[in-house]
């Protein structure tokens, strides 16, 4: 059983785990992922490594509250223990000095973009970090970010906090400014990395990508994470999960992310009337 030590809300709707796991913390790397299970009839749900201590034998996920597991998971209190904890699981973040890197963090991709921006710094990378959200409110880890980056741009949607940008607007800007850019990370939502890949494109700067998102399985046994990469099939859980954006289809992508919403909203319709119903009865 993995052990949550800690727990944190890190905005209303995300929640930072600490979980007991020195098997998957000592062979885990940036830009890798582990697969869960709350209890032994929970669904599997692959979740991008937001953090590893190998001392420790820790492992620091965040979650975002959207369906059925992630709202369970966010009732899991410290002392709890998840019924499985496997991983690390998928290709890690190929980390070399490539000389001014750009990473891009957006909503609940500043978690998994945090120990790239780290590793690409201490492999001596000028590292200049953007993050953003749609709104203050729902920000973290911006001393975090700053701990592990030369520079850092923070920017919110409707400008509640910081500047008011999207993500690519100082992403071009850099690029526009002449300044030397060897590559840029971005994770975040499937629609911010597209609209990265295609600000960076036209400046033929390498662009890396986490399609973590799409995944289901994260073993490559269901096929729901296939996407095109370079008109060529690929899984995202065993081949990527990181891809060169400017060769995602991400039309494809978009719409095979949507394959499951409606099953998706049954099911936590079904696990919110559950609740109620034991709230009401007293939990018996």
């Amino acid at each position: 059983m993995y052990r949550i030590l800690e727990k944190e809300a890190l905005t209303p709707v995300s929640k930072l785990f600490v979980i007991e796991a020195p098997e998957v913390a000592r062979k885990a790397q940036a830009g890798q992922f582990v697969i869960l299970r709350t209890h032994e009839k929970g669904e599997r749900i692959p979740l991008t490594i937001a953090d590893y201590d190998r001392e420790a034998g820790t492992i620091t996920i965040v979650a975002q509250e959207v369906g059925k597991t992630t709202k369970y998971l966010g009732t899991m209190q410290v002392g709890d223990s998840l019924a499985s904890f496997t991983g690390p699981l998928g290709r890690p973040t190929e980390i070399e000095k490539y000389g001014t890197v750009v990473v891009v963090g957006g909503g609940l991709g500043i978690a998994p973009i945090y120990p790239i921006c780290r590793s690409l710094r201490q492999a001596g990378n000028y590292v200049v970090g953007i993050i953003g959200a749609r709104s203050g409110n729902l920000l973290f880890w911006e001393d975090k970010m700053r701990s592990v980056t030369d520079e850092l741009i923070v920017c919110t949607d409707d400008g509640s906090y910081a500047r008011k940008a999207l993500v690519t607007e100082p992403l071009k800007e850099l690029l526009d400014s002449g300044r030397k850019v060897d590559r840029v990370w971005a994770v975040g939502p499937a629609i911010m990395m597209k609209f990265v890949s295609l600000t960076t494109q036209p400046y033929g700067v390498k662009t890396i990508v986490s399609l973590n998102s799409i995944m289901v399985d994260g073993t490559g046994m269901c096929g729901s994470c296939r996407v095109s990469v370079g008109g060529r099939t690929r899984f995202a859980c065993v081949d990527g999960p990181e891809f060169d954006g400017h060769e995602v289809d991400w039309d494809l992508l978009l719409k095979r992310q949507r394959i499951y919403v409606d099953l998706e909203k049954i099911a936590l319709e079904r696990y919110e009337r559950e609740l109620m119903r034991s709230k009401d009865t007293g939990g018996r």
